[in-house]
Order: structure tokens, then sequence, then C-alpha cells
């Protein structure tokens, strides 16, 4: 059915069966879009990885197809993020009907001056072709192809593997074992942890077809529309011409029947009219459940993406919390491997993720129970707020057909240091993501453009004099409209104010951003000391 060709990659024999090899300081266990952005992101700060993948190709279908900015940013440091964007399709408008007509449209992205939109749609099998290809470049990365992990034996100073092979099976010694194998994860159930959470019943058909219609870019989500009249309907275009439908079936409805191409077809042709014309590329029913693991970090195993933590598809957040997962991880990890911080640091990660999780999951029920009410008085509920939308704000705020994946906030993290007694009108306080804004340099027309892999100190200050003290490994960017700086320091030229205005930057402001660019601290007018105070927090050296 599908249009797209799926590349096989070729298996290799390991030296492991020949009796080489040697230790590894971090295997990985999957690879969907969490683990090569993991392998990629260790390899940035110098640190090999093995990644095992069972399959020999990319996953099989679109399925995770909206691909948020804070992961066009993380991919962008391994220079694929272009690639997604100009393959995809950008949107950042949306639309939701009751019966057929409009009754409001948004703007995911209504500031102007960031470098990516705030959504691209790109089938997931497209983005697994890119990383698969950076990954392979890469020779701190060993991707497996037809590696199949099947057991599991944790220490206190290490892991070992056993991995079964076209040639046989071999064991594989690591310092870490990061499991990114999806929501049923195989390293998960060796190691019988328990994944609790809730499941929810309700069934949704998702029909991709190549539809040759020229059909608007943004977001589309009916409620009772008269082409599927006692339930929803949401739509999304994607690449190649090829458009997502996903129809609310009910929990009654049979798999199986509703799968068979004509009973498919019988509701895209109630949708589109008798004379449209499409061919099937890719369909499913799937139901879904919100869980979570207890301990995202088990001893020397450690739990990323789907494989920790799973939400209901509303709002597109397993795959891009997936991403934010490895982001965080891949700093900290690279950080204990070297000795520069002590172990306890990954208990951060379990801490911060699990956080975020909380958030997403919450978000995501909340958008689940309002599309699949449970009670007949949150139909209810749920109806009066779509009769009163067209005409008053206020039931608009109240209508949820997903709210769509930001940056979530990790405040309250034993990495940052919180806000002093300064007075400040806006800007990213400890605990949440940077923001981007346009600079004037040559070689980067954005600020995230210069916040490198390392921790990065912005600075406003007035004049050269003012610059703090940096610590070792952190790097400088002075915000000036012109003039130059010390070494350790570059110069952002502005344009366009926006980044002052985006961070509040009055003279002597000044941030300090994490490798994942959070925000780790933020001062008035700080000292040397203070910064360096702040990093040996941020580092868990503090």
């Amino acid at each position: 059915m599908s249009s797209h060709t799926y590349r096989h990659y070729p298996y290799r024999r390991p030296a492991e069966l020949d009796g080489r090899g040697g230790r590894r300081p971090v295997v990985i266990a999957g690879a969907g879009l969490a683990g090569p952005t993991l392998a990629l992101a260790l390899a940035l700060r110098g640190v090999p990885s093995v990644i095992l993948d069972e399959d020999d190709t990319v996953s099989v279908g679109s399925r995770s197809i909206c691909q948020a900015r804070h992961s066009l940013e993380v991919w962008d440091r391994f220079g694929v993020a272009r690639r997604m964007v100009d393959k995809g399709i950008t949107w950042e408008q949306g639309e939701v009907y009751l019966g057929d007509r409009p009754i409001y449209h948004f703007n995911l992205a209504p500031e102007p001056g960031h470098k990516f939109p705030a959504f691209v749609n790109l089938q997931q099998y497209y983005v697994e072709e890119y990383l698969f290809e950076r990954c392979l470049a890469d020779d701190l990365i060993d991707l497996r192809f037809r590696h199949r992990l099947v057991g599991v034996q944790a220490g206190a100073d290490g892991v070992t593997v056993e991995v079964e092979t076209p040639d046989g099976r071999y064991a594989l010694d690591a310092e870490w074992l990061v499991a990114c194998d999806g929501v049923r994860s195989t390293v998960r159930h060796l190691l019988d942890l328990p994944f609790p959470g809730e499941v929810f019943h309700d069934q949704f058909l998702i029909a991709d077809i190549r539809l040759a219609s020229e059909l608007p870019k943004e977001r589309r989500f009916w409620f009772y529309p008269p082409f599927h009249p006692t339930n929803s309907v949401l739509l999304h275009r994607q690449a190649d011409n090829v458009l997502r439908v996903d129809f609310q079936l009910g929990r009654d409805a049979d798999p199986e029947e509703e799968k068979k191409p004509e009973n498919v077809d019988r509701r895209l042709r109630q949708m589109f009219g008798p004379d449209t014309r499409w061919e099937h590329e890719w369909t499913s029913v799937y139901t879904f459940t919100c869980r979570m693991m207890e301990r995202f970090v088990q001893g020397r195993v450690i739990f990323a993406g789907d494989a920790a933590h799973v939400v209901s598809p509303f709002g597109a957040r397993g795959g891009n919390a997936a991403i934010a997962d490895v982001d965080n991880l891949a700093w900290k990890l690279a950080r204990v491997l070297s000795g520069a911080s002590p172990a306890a640091l990954l208990d951060t990660y379990c801490s911060e993720r699990r956080a975020a999780a909380r958030e997403n999951i919450l978000n995501s029920t909340r958008s689940t129970d309002f599309i699949t009410p449970k009670f007949p008085a949150a139909r209810a509920f749920r109806d009066a707020a779509l009769s009163l939308a067209r005409e008053f704000p206020f039931a608009r705020a109240l209508i949820n057909s997903g709210r769509l994946s930001v940056p979530t906030a990790q405040s309250g993290s034993p990495l940052d240091t919180p806000d002093g007694d300064a007075d400040w009108r806006s800007g990213p306080a400890p605990g949440l993501a940077m923001l981007d804004a346009p600079v004037a340099n040559r070689g980067g027309g954005f600020l995230i453009d210069h916040v490198g892999p390392e921790f990065t100190l912005i600075s406003f200050a007035g004049r050269v004099a003012d610059l703090p003290e940096l610590p070792a490994g952190v790097t400088g960017l002075m915000v000036a409209r012109e003039g130059s700086a010390p070494a350790g320091w570059t110069v952002l030229h502005e344009r366009d104010g926006l980044v002052r205005q985006r961070y509040d930057g009055r003279a002597g402001t000044a941030y300090l951003i994490r490798p994942d660019r959070y925000v780790a601290a933020r001062w008035r007018k700080p000292a040397g000391s203070e910064v360096a105070s702040a990093l040996r927090r941020a580092t868990g050296n503090g």
C-alpha cells in the first residue's frame, strides 16, 4: 500500500562473536527516535555508543508525525533539522469545527523571530532515515541492525546484555545501558519492572492516504462533523501529498473490520465526496494508555521515551517528549562518564523528566477526557462549551482538542539556582527552556546557533569591564550592538532588539544556560563567584 520505499540496512557480524570488542561506555537498546538522537548527542561530547536494533529498517507507517520546534532545535545540532523542515509540511495554524462550521482559529507561533517553526509534519520513517544516515557517518556510533537484545544482567558497576544475531548470540559489556526500546520495552520486561497507569478504551482509526487535491496546511479538528456525526475527526497534512485522517470509532468498534479498505474508503467518501480519488498509504486502529515508571534510573540501566512513559497521542507529546528525555540525559551521562560530575547527577534526569512526564500525562489525559468524555455530565459540559465557543472567547479556552507540545517546565530542580530579589518583568526563569531570537552575526542568524553543547553564559553587560569571570568549561555570549569581547566570549550583535526584549536584558543581566538549553540561573549583575557557584550546583557538584 505504501508508496514509500523502505531501505533495508545491512547486518554486520559483531566483533564480540570473534572474541573481540571490549567494554563499551554506553549501549542503547532501540533505534526509533530516541536511541539515535541520544547516540548523536553523546558523540557530540566525545562519548562512543552502540545501538542495538532488532530490525533492519525504519518504522513502518507514518506514526509520530508532528515534530515540534524544541525537537528540531535538538536535531539542528547534528545537521539534520533543516532537511526535516525542507521535506515536511510547516504549520502553525489550526482550526476547530463544530459540525461543518469553524468555531475558532488558533496560531501556535504568534511571535516572530525563531529559527524553526512551531511544528513540522513529517512522517517518522523520514525522521529515522535522516538520523540513521547521520549515525552511520559518525565513527563514535556503532549502529547494529538485526541485533536483538534477549538478556540483561545489571551489576553495581556495569551491565551485560545478551544479544541474538543471525550468526549466533554474544555478550556485550557496558558501563551504562539506556533503554529506548518503546512502550513494549524488552529491557523493562526482562528486569520485571512495573509500568503503572491508566488504560483508555476508545478506539481510533488512522487512515494515511495520498491525495492529489490541494489542501490547507493547518491542523483541522471536527467535533460531530456531518461525515462522522457521532464522534470526532482530526486531519493533518504530511510530506509527499500524504494526508492523515483520524476517525474516533468508540469502544465497541471491531478493529479488524474497520481496517478493511472498503470500510476505510466508505468513511473517506463521506468526508471528501464521491469524486475524490486517493491511494492508501497506511492504516491502523489504536487504543492507548498513559503510563509511567516509578523510576527512570534503575542502577546502571536508564529508561527514556516510551520505555519510561507513554501518553495518548493528542498533543504530539510522545515523540517530542522522548527527544527532550535524551537531550536532558546526554550531557549528564557524558559528565558522569568523564568523572566531571558524580553519578548522583543522573538522579536529576529521573526527577526532571518524571516531572515532565507527569505534566505531559496531565495535559494528555485532559485532552482525552474532552475528546472522549466518559460520563453524561462530561459530555454535556463539552457540548455546551462547543456551542458557545464561536461567540464567546471564555468558552474557547475550555475546548481541548489536544494541547500541543511545548518544552515542559522543570521548576524546582535541585540543579537550578533560584532567583534572588531582582525585579524580573519577563525572561525565562530557572527551570524553563531558553528562548530563541534573531541575531545579526555572520555565520548564524539566531541565538540558538551560538549556544553550544556545554554550559553557556549570556550576558547583557554594557561594557567589557562589567563582564563576570567565566568558570572553566563555560562559553560566554555578550549581547551588544557592536564591539569586541575578551577571550572565551563571543559578541552577539542584536537584530530587532528581540534578544534583549525576551530576556529582560537590562544592563548587567546574565543567564546561565544548561547544555539542554534550559536556564540554570539568572542575575542582574552577577559576580564571577556567583556564576561559579551556580555552575557547581547545575553540574551536581554543589
